[in-house]
């Protein structure tokens, strides 16, 4: 549901962060107090919507083959719009975004290439080099920079290259190409500005990093996204849109949803007056299937026109769905030139009723936004970084501010089919996501990866929305409850996966993204209440879910499935096990004991103030300590846990009853650390009814009771430690985490332990009838086990590496300088528990850090990065990365939960 057709939400008042009065901080206010609409427009177009399950409508789901990258040029969507660098309003309506041609390439460069999931030889992969430089929360200011060859871009080149290397061979890249060779390709900035929530102004530059001279192509292009064909109901479309000129220069936008527009292109930086192209967002089906279409202006006209030379592709009446400016700029070497244009309301305008304003006039609101940038991130970020720090936080801040994206699927009407189209094979209503016909997705959600994963996933986005607390927390609280949305939620309480599979089952991390956001977002005793009781009410809703679908025999055990972590163990944990087995899971237990102890925590909070919640307090105690005490303790009377080891393992349950540990060192068993939390006698003593329930569990249930530690601290007061590991217990599972040879990288907590490089695991007498192994395998993955574009065989991961490093500072708070580590081992350095979570941060952190001679482990041994100017100070925020280099492996953008290296950077400036 988008935000103009929501309802106003009366909630509490959150506390802003930041103390200094700056202008960015002062629009978040107006905007959160809905004064003023200031994030109506921002980055929220798509890089990718072709081969999307969005939409692929094929009778057998192969969504990468039924909407290729060669169809997207001459193919309306259904669901979204897609383009480089690009915005739109909230519902994606109007749509803007940079189009370009080198005078060399077979198509317009109207948007990302790179190959899906079956082309690529580790899974789908965008091939182009582009970055996020800024943005502000209410995208007041942004700033963005693509890369284009000058050269023939090498499309067959990057697809055959790619498909003959194998699984066990490095991803052929475009700067492998050389087509960035001898700095032949024009670096193009995309800047916004704001001048009113209603006002944008555009600046598109173009520089000539070449020693040559450069001829090249510039369409700003603005169109309406097609939603007058399918014959919905839902989308305020009763009325095509249009777009016509009004003057040489400017044109008029008018749609029934959103208010008059107008486009307005500036001179070309010679003065001159550019041509306006006009045509439909409508597909050209005579080129894709041989069959006449209703129009002859079609979606490809741009690069009909241009490439093609087919004067009459256009509309010469200056009118239709879809529209450009065409600068052509002949650049000499080194040279840049900047075209300008304007996108205004015309309710902006007054009685001018004109957008014309001059290159100069735009450029001043500009710079202004750019100052008001620069002051609000000066009153954020840590006095003590230095230009490296911020240069790489400010741009860890813009990927996710940019990986905001208008998300549209509306599963009823997928399955069914739209009345103005043929309907879909009977197939795919017993296909997938059939069972998730509730799911209403028409909101601005923050994405993983606009390119590679142009879909949320709610484990990721609950990962992201700690970052975005520092920067914008309303947008973070909005983006949490969405999910927990009565359009969202399942009915049983299963909050959506990923487009892929509604259904499949992401770790539980939802609670303490609430719970974090909430701290994070005021000051004790001012936080928002509302927004904490509300998320709660439907946690509940979800950790039932779990229950009762993850622990069907009420054993406290838990499965889960793959649970994010594809190819960690031995076999494929998406897919169901040979009849009379079970995977009784440490990963998916410890999982369950983190949401059970986050509920705890959030109860106790909620019951200072409404005693009616010490009830469920009591109940989620009951249940950790419960979960603890099976997952410690099992029939076989050890557990989950391996003493012999000193680590807790996966167990598999043959049909004879006999429990199996798979001895595989992985994060599997490093996941139990991250529940735990400490209680504290002066908040019991505010709480008389949870207080004597735990007064009573202690006593009469010793059993379980043993779980919970007791000690005494500063002084007389005494604390109560509720975790899954006795201290014993901790101090052997560190053993291993802080050992190089083991889970201690350079670069942070590796995901499987180096060991298994000389020692891989195998389990003898596989039930999937033949052996497999698991290697440490630091990099990119080398099997295809769970889609192979992911791996947690040995890299470093930013999302679980964060849960740790919060465990150990709970750890820290309760055990003190009693428990000291040598960290790294055999180092000689004794550290407290804080102060190895201090230094897993610090390198983490190291990941993007220029060293001495301007190499960013993150980057490799690439020269570029290295050495050169126009590169170095570019920083890239993948999925995951290298186990012993730090080189960033997987999706390229993924500054969502790699965002987190923000935060893993404030606090080594703090230690």
């Amino acid at each position: 549901m988008s935000r103009e057709n929501r309802p106003t939400l009366q909630r509490a008042k959150t506390e802003i962060l930041w103390t200094h009065k700056v202008a960015e901080t002062e629009r978040l206010v107006k905007d959160r107090e809905r004064a003023s609409n200031w994030k109506r427009w921002g980055p929220f177009l798509s890089e990718r919507q072709w081969s999307t399950v969005r939409e692929d409508y094929s009778p057998d789901g192969t969504c990468w083959e039924y909407f290729p990258h060669d169809h997207a040029r001459s193919r309306a969507y259904r669901w979204g719009e897609d383009g480089i660098l690009g915005i739109c309003d909230r519902q994606c309506r109007l749509c803007f975004s940079v189009a370009l041609w080198n005078g060399q390439d077979p198509i317009l460069k109207e948007r990302l290439f790179g190959l899906t999931g079956s082309q690529g030889n580790h899974g789908e992969d965008v091939k182009e080099c582009y970055y996020y430089l800024d943005s502000t929360p209410t995208h007041s200011y942004m700033k963005g920079l693509y890369k284009y060859p000058l050269s023939v871009f090498p499309y067959t080149e990057l697809e055959e290259e790619n498909r003959q290397r194998s699984i066990h061979e490095p991803e052929f890249e475009l700067t492998d190409s050389g087509v960035f060779k001898d700095d032949n390709y024009c670096d193009v900035f995309a800047t916004y500005a704001k001048k009113t929530p209603n006002d944008v102004m555009i600046k598109v530059t173009v520089a000539n990093r070449s020693a040559d001279p450069a001829r090249v192509h510039v369409l700003p292009t603005l169109w309406y996204r097609n939603t007058w064909i399918w014959g919905c109901q839902h989308e305020g479309c009763t009325m095509k849109p249009k777009i016509k000129a009004v003057s040489d220069q400017e044109v008029i936008c008018t749609h029934e949803t959103l208010d008059k527009f107008h486009f307005y292109a500036c001179p070309g930086p010679d003065g001159s007056t550019v041509p306006l192209l006009f045509t439909e967002n409508e597909t050209n089906s005579k080129r894709l299937w041989g069959v006449d279409q209703y129009t002859p202006y079609t979606k490809d006209a741009f690069h009909r026109y241009v490439i093609n030379g087919e004067k009459d592709a256009v509309n010469p009446k200056r009118r239709g769905t879809k529209v450009t400016p065409l600068y052509v700029l002949d650049l000499e070497p080194h040279q840049e030139q900047s075209v300008y244009m304007r996108l205004v309301a015309e309710s902006e305008l007054g009685v001018a009723d004109s957008a014309a304003m001059t290159a100069d006039e735009i450029e001043d609101v500009i710079e202004t936004r750019k100052q008001e940038a620069d002051n609000f991130y000066d009153a954020l970020l840590p006095k003590e970084f230095d230009a490296d720090h911020r240069l790489v936080v400010r741009q860890a801040y813009a990927g996710l501010l940019w990986s905001k994206q208008f998300y549209h699927y509306v599963v009823e009407d997928w399955l069914e089919g739209d009345p103005g189209q043929p309907k879909p094979a009977e197939s795919r209503l017993q296909g997938r996501n059939h069972d998730w016909r509730h799911l209403f997705n028409r909101d601005v959600v923050s994405m993983p990866d606009k390119w590679e994963y142009p879909w949320y996933a709610c484990w990721d986005l609950a990962f992201h929305m700690i970052p975005f607390a520092r920067i914008d927390p309303e947008f973070s609280k909005d983006q949490l409850l969405l999910f927990l949305r009565e359009w969202y939620m399942h009915p049983n309480g299963q909050i959506p996966a990923y487009e892929f599979a509604f259904g499949d089952v992401n770790p539980p991390v939802h609670a303490w993204a609430c719970w974090r956001v909430y701290k994070m977002t005021g000051k004790r005793g001012e936080r928002d209440r509302l927004f904490l009781a509300r998320a709660f009410q439907k946690l509940i809703l979800n950790f039932n879910w779990w229950v009762n679908r993850k622990d069907p025999s009420g054993k406290n055990i838990f499965a889960g499935g793959f649970l994010g972590l594809d190819n960690i163990g031995v076999f494929d944990r998406s897919k169901p096990l040979p009849s009379g087995y079970d995977l009784e899971q440490a990963d998916g237990t410890a999982w369950m004991a983190f949401f059970c102890v986050t509920m705890l925590n959030i109860a106790l909070e909620l019951a200072l103030e409404d005693p009616v919640y010490e009830d469920m307090a009591s109940k989620f105690f009951e249940h950790f300590v419960s979960i603890v005490g099976a997952m410690n303790a099992m029939a076989d009377g050890q557990g989950l846990w391996n003493e012999e080891d000193g680590f807790y393992y996966d167990h598999l349950q043959e049909p004879s009853g006999r429990h199996v540990p798979i001895r595989i060192r992985s994060m599997v068993g490093l996941i139990p650390l991250f529940a735990c939390l400490v209680l504290d006698d002066k908040t019991l003593q505010k709480l008389e009814g949870f207080k004597k329930r735990l007064h009573w569990f202690l006593k009469y249930k010793k059993h379980l009771a043993k779980h919970v530690t007791t000690g005494a601290m500063e002084g007389e007061d005494f604390f109560h430690l509720l975790a899954i590991p006795t201290e014993n217990q901790l101090r052997r599972v560190l053993d291993y985490l802080l050992d190089e040879n083991e889970f201690l990288s350079p670069y942070g907590i590796r995901s499987l332990s180096r060991v298994h490089k000389d020692k891989p695991f195998s389990l003898s007498c596989y039930i999937g009838g033949e052996d497999a192994a698991v290697h440490y395998t630091p990099g990119e993955s080398n099997t295809y086990l769970f889609g192979g574009n992911s791996n947690w065989r040995g890299p470093v991961w930013l999302c679980v590496n964060y849960l740790l490093i919060e465990s150990l500072e709970r750890y820290h708070y309760f055990y003190g300088e009693k428990i000291r580590v040598e960290c790294p081992k055999g180092s000689g350095k004794m550290k407290n528990l804080r102060e190895v979570g201090l230094d897993i941060a610090e390198r983490l952190g190291n990941i993007f850090l220029a060293d001495s001679t301007g190499r960013r482990p993150c980057h490799g041994d690439d020269p570029l990065y290295r050495d050169d100017p126009h590169w170095k100070d570019l920083v890239l925020f993948y999925e995951y990365f290298h186990g012993d280099s730090g080189l960033g492996c997987g999706a390229s953008h993924q500054t969502g939960w790699t965002a987190l290296a923000a935060r893993c950077l404030e606090k080594k400036v703090k230690k």
